[in-house]
């Protein structure tokens, strides 16, 4: 809202402060006034340099407007960007939670950062802030200190001019932030309530809620239709597959749309090739693709966003029975190409063919698939980066210059024609793994063969959707990286060459006619 920061009652205002630099903001200054220098008198002491992320509370000797100011430092200023004010605010939100307080204020943090607006800069500190303050507490029953809460926070600007761009800032931040949560959640919560079946009734409530359409293809259908690799999986679950369709139109339905793929294995035992038993509980976010691109549809819903999207969430768990696919069968895909299984803890490439020939039936502009693929992906980049592979040059740009705006950065790695001599096999087609060298790239190889000529770009998230120790704005746990960056990357679409509009096609005629507004 408009206001002076020095008048604006408050039990904590917090301020922003570069590293090295004496002199105060404006409205920094407004508020040191009415505390008689209690800020100077603290930077001069050398107490609180400005750091990036440092934090140092003053409680008001004066009777000013504020009880507490809160100094959060913003590091050096030609090193400052969106993304350390995201880390900044979440680190001073969780301290004002930490001492119990449920509200604060604060102006624009950094304002006149060289080519960032406003707009950008409020978006950053309400996503730093919301994803900042996430917990998963749905199974705690005993009261904790960690459960205290934030209600509210106020963001303050003096000019009336430049409110409703900040507005729409807040807006699209808020939204953003909201629903990487709600990824959180799909991943922190128990593969035993999160089944494919409840993920249909979550994709459901929210077409219905947001006017999106959602179909779901139940098993006969996929049999029907022939997808042999995801019912491959399937098999030894006694959960219910479901293919989980999500449509949002923006823009006039002649136009051809962006279609997103999420690998969507609500719990991954490994199968007949059993994981081990350590951390194995962790793989009830193996469906963080899906969750992803659920998430990122329900934000382009509710930013109106002039584009078309279909989002496509193969749902099954993979587990090991007497009726489990093995080591040495072959099954058929929905493309009719064969597959030897070598190893069916490498499941998700199977569903995701399917699901990948499936999408190439609604005429895509490109195809953006997300999916926890493989664990060499850790060994290949650690924790610090989503793995970027694919086969359209102007594609994997734009996904990358998606990635540096949202603060989730990808690496690419080649597709060379040398990496698929690695999958082919000696009875099928191909087979889904291509030995211990280059696990993410043959991966990603096997993915190509489902995709035709359309543009493709293939993000494995394995190495970055969980995480071990906390971050800045992400807690140990599900992080639900990737929502942000697909968000990014279908606003952009608007201005990329790669998205001009291409001739209407005719609708496939395979593809099923059953479509309900909200319902399955």
């Amino acid at each position: 809202k408009r206001g002076r920061l020095s008048q604006q009652p408050s039990e904590v205002t917090l301020i922003g402060h570069f590293e090295g630099e004496k002199d105060l903001g404006e409205a920094a200054r407004g508020v040191d006034r009415a505390l008689a220098a209690q800020i100077k008198e603290l930077i001069k002491s050398g107490e609180f340099a400005g750091k990036h992320q440092q934090l140092s509370l003053i409680h008001a000797r004066t009777r000013a407007h504020t009880k507490r100011i809160l100094m959060v430092g913003l590091g050096k200023r030609n090193d400052c960007s969106l993304e350390k004010i995201r880390q900044a605010m979440s680190k001073a939100a969780q301290q004002v939670r930490d001492l119990g307080v449920g509200s604060f204020c604060t102006p624009l943090i950094a304002r006149g950062l060289r080519g960032i607006s406003p707009a950008e800069m409020a978006q950053a500190m309400v996503e730093g802030i919301i994803l900042g303050l996430y917990q998963f507490n749905v199974y705690k029953t005993e009261p904790r200190d960690s459960t205290r809460s934030i209600q509210e926070f106020t963001l303050l600007e003096e000019e009336s001019r430049h409110l409703k761009e900040i507005q729409k800032g807040i807006h699209r931040g808020q939204i953003l932030a909201e629903a990487t949560n709600l990824a959180r959640d799909l991943g922190n919560y128990p593969s035993n309530y999160v089944t494919p079946t409840r993920l249909a009734e979550m994709a459901q409530g929210m077409a219905g809620e947001l006017g999106l359409e959602c179909e779901v293809l139940e098993k006969p259908q996929m049999e029907a239709l022939g997808m042999g690799a995801f019912l491959g999986v399937a098999r030894g679950s006694q959960e219910p597959p479901k293919f989980i369709i999500l449509k949002y139109q923006g823009k006039n339905g002649a136009t051809r749309p962006i279609a997103l793929v999420g690998k969507t294995i609500t719990f991954d035992s490994g199968g007949i090739s059993i994981k081990p038993s350590e951390k194995m509980e962790q793989m009830k976010y193996d469906m963080m693709g899906g969750a992803t691109v659920m998430c990122a549809i329900k934000s382009v819903a509710q930013l109106r966003l002039p584009v078309n999207v279909v989002g496509f969430l193969p749902a099954t768990e993979n587990m090991p029975s007497g009726t489990a696919i093995k080591p040495g069968d072959v099954v058929k895909t929905l493309s009719g190409k064969t597959v030897e299984v070598i190893n069916t803890d490498a499941e998700g490439r199977l569903i995701l063919a399917d699901a990948l020939t499936y999408a190439i039936r609604y005429r895509p502009t490109v195809i953006v698939d997300v999916a926890t693929l493989t664990g060499a992906c850790t060994v290949a980049l650690g924790h610090q980066a989503i793995g970027l592979l694919g086969n359209h040059r102007g594609l994997l740009d734009a996904v990358k210059r998606a990635s540096q705006a949202a603060g989730e950065r990808v690496w690419e790695l080649p597709l060379w024609e040398e990496y698929y001599d690695q999958i082919k096999s000696d009875i099928a087609d191909i087979k889904n793994v291509g030995g211990r060298g280059a696990g993410t790239i043959t991966a990603a190889a096997f993915l190509s063969k489902f995709v035709g000529d359309y543009p493709w770009a293939h993000l494995d998230i394995a190495s970055t959707a969980w995480a071990d120790e906390g971050r800045p704005y992400t807690p140990r746990g599900v992080t639900g990286i990737g929502v942000r960056l697909l968000v990014r990357f279908l606003m952009d679409s608007k201005t990329h060459p790669l998205f001009k509009p291409l001739p209407v096609l005719k609708p496939d005629p395979l593809l099923s006619r059953s479509r309900n507004k909200g319902h399955g």
